[in-house]
């Protein structure tokens, strides 16, 4: 095992095998990017507090508070511990298994073809363009995803969960308070996709054509239909919307106690590209915006550090 403490920015590559990568870190940004290339790099473009303590063994290349374990992450709440902070960015191969763990900060992930788990306290969530399998659990932080084709399991307390063109052959979102919104992609095939809250609403925009079996159901909130092939039964308290689309491969079951749901339905052909935020992008712009009052027609390891040890990575000037 190789190891390394980094108390100020620093620039690291490996050129050993990267096959699964951990990060855990409180407060500032974390941006993950899956590339072509064999070798993993590391910057800390800002760090403030104690050092991150980055090591490399069997394959895992681990950047990560040595008093902040993975398990138990979401219940880690030590006063002391939120005084501290840093900036990383890693690009590693495209097929590797990631773990982010971050408390009061953002993360991004993109580009990733191996199975990646995001947990997040507080703080933004952005996944884009991963087709393995992806699951996101965060208690009041946001979490958005755009392109994911692989299945996808998100979790929330009271942060909102969106996934826009969702190409994904299942997805499963779960929430107390949060709002859930689900943006289906239209060159996909059909997707079973199943949506439960307690008090955040819910919305789902279809792709044209439409082909699922639908069941929606709110004990006590209102219920938006743009679909003329779909049942609406019950006008005081509980309210039902099924019915079957196109030929109904797919399935799409979406649950909420007290609040809203909308069933959207996507134009034919959209006007303009959604945008992609870039993979070093420590604020990634929002790309969209489907609640659900919107109109239905709307949318390396082996290399030499420079203290001349081996089984390191090498300092370099440039990322």
């Amino acid at each position: 095992m190789s190891e390394w403490s980094v108390a100020e920015p620093r620039k690291l590559t490996f050129d050993a095998p990267v096959t699964a990568l951990h990060v855990r870190i409180v407060s500032g940004t974390v941006n993950v990017v899956g590339t072509d290339e064999g070798s993993a790099r590391l910057e800390v473009s800002d760090i403030e507090g104690p050092p991150l303590m980055v090591t490399h063994k069997d394959g895992t290349l681990t950047v990560a508070y040595d008093d902040l374990p993975w398990k138990g992450f979401l219940k880690w709440l030590d006063p002391k511990g939120w005084r501290r902070s840093a900036v990383v960015s890693l690009a590693v191969p495209a097929s590797t298994r990631v773990e982010v763990g971050v408390v009061g900060a953002n993360a991004m992930v993109s580009g990733i073809d191996g199975s990646a788990e995001v947990k997040g306290v507080t703080g933004e969530t952005t996944l884009v363009a991963l087709s393995g399998p992806v699951r996101a659990t965060t208690v009041s932080g946001s979490v958005e995803t755009q392109g994911v084709t692989g299945d996808l399991r998100l979790n929330s307390v009271s942060g909102d969960l969106t996934v826009i063109e969702g190409a994904c052959p299942s997805v499963k979102a779960d929430s107390v308070s949060g709002s859930i919104i689900l943006d289906l992609d239209p060159t996909s095939g059909p997707t079973d996709a199943q949506l439960t809250n307690v008090s955040g609403e819910i919305a789902i925009r279809l792709p044209h054509p439409v082909d699922a079996e639908v069941e929606a159901n709110t004990a006590s909130g209102t219920v938006s239909n743009a679909f003329d092939d779909l049942r609406v039964t019950g006008q005081w308290g509980a309210k039902r919307v099924t019915g079957r689309l196109g030929g109904g491969n797919g399935r799409l079951k979406a649950t909420t106690v007290s609040g809203s749901i909308a069933l959207l339905r996507r134009p034919p052909a959209e006007d303009e590209p959604w945008d992609i935020p870039g993979p070093w992008d420590a604020s990634p712009t929002r790309v969209a915006d489907l609640s659900p009052g919107t109109s239905s027609d709307t949318a390396t390891a082996s290399g030499r550090p420079s203290d001349g040890t081996t089984g390191g990575p090498t300092e370099q000037k440039g990322l």
